[in-house]
């Protein structure tokens, strides 16, 4: 890695940061992602749907260009780099002001789109895979999400079986916390994941929706990433991912009721509009 020369300045916190359940909008520049993998395949595409996401209420950004999916495979750094960076620089160029999440676990890659501009780390496995991604987080001293889960894209779903799943997510948490605090990640950075659908079933994520109370133990802010994902297409029937919007609202609702910082979804108008009155329900 280069000499660290740029440090991203930019407060990385979007307005009212803790008061409201903030939205963090998908945008995948990945062929495989399961649910809109290939469709942002130009430049043109990319900046219309950051300022279709901007123009209806998101909060920040979230770009990846490695595909998380049960069963995705890896491209390696140098791929996901020559994905990633160009989008990033032109979303950057075009809308300077625009809160940027890189969603990968690779050390490499955070450390190029935290040079050219990113503001957030989003890390699947929380530093568990590239422990040097810890470093490069402490480094740039920018928010970084630590979320819950288990081996890699291709074991992920054989690695479901819990004695106590939360009991066991919070464990591992503990355990990721500790390995970013002792790199000197500073503790008011960690934004905290429990990891829907990463190497859970049904009755796990569910378990864990109806306790997010449970993860509030360390004081620090919660992310939840349900939006279209496979168990809302087991409850509903439904195949198609694009489908599983409404599904995905249920789930921000009770997000907000919750008190939760922050949503990872795809459909951020409809989900804007939701939690709008949802937080004026629910959060006082």
């Amino acid at each position: 890695m280069r000499e660290l020369q740029i440090i991203n300045k930019k407060n990385p916190w979007p307005k009212g940061w803790g008061q409201k359940t903030s939205i963090m909008g998908v945008i995948n520049l990945t062929p495989d992602s399961f649910s809109d993998g290939g469709e942002l395949n130009s430049s043109k595409k990319v900046l219309d749907q950051v300022n279709h996401f901007l123009s209806n209420g998101v909060d920040v950004i979230d770009l990846g260009a490695q595909s998380t999916r049960p069963g995705a495979e890896e491209v390696g750094s140098s791929i996901e780099i020559k994905r990633l960076i160009p989008y990033l620089k032109l979303i950057k160029s075009e809308f300077p002001d625009v809160l940027i999440s890189i969603d990968t676990f690779n050390s490499e890659v955070a450390y190029e789109a935290l040079l050219n501009g990113a503001n957030w780390i989003n890390d699947v496995t929380g530093g568990r895979r590239d422990i040097k991604i810890l470093d490069v987080v402490s480094k740039f001293n920018c928010p970084f999400v630590i979320t819950h889960s288990r081996g890699n894209s291709q074991n992920m779903n054989q690695l479901s079986n819990y004695q106590d799943v939360l009991s066991d997510v919070k464990c591992s948490l503990d355990n990721l916390i500790k390995n970013a605090l002792e790199k000197n990640i500073s503790e008011r950075n960690i934004i905290l994941d429990p990891g829907i659908g990463f190497s859970k079933d049904i009755i796990h994520n569910l378990e864990i929706l109806r306790n997010l109370d449970a993860f509030k133990k360390w004081n620090l802010p919660i992310l939840i990433g349900a939006s279209r994902k496979r168990f809302i297409g087991e409850i509903l029937n439904e195949k198609n991912p694009k489908e599983r919007d409404i599904g995905t609202l249920a789930i921000s609702c009770l997000c907000s009721q919750f008190n939760v910082d922050i949503v990872r979804v795809h459909n951020v108008k409809l989900n804007y509009q939701i939690l709008k009155v949802a937080d004026k329900i629910y959060r006082k």
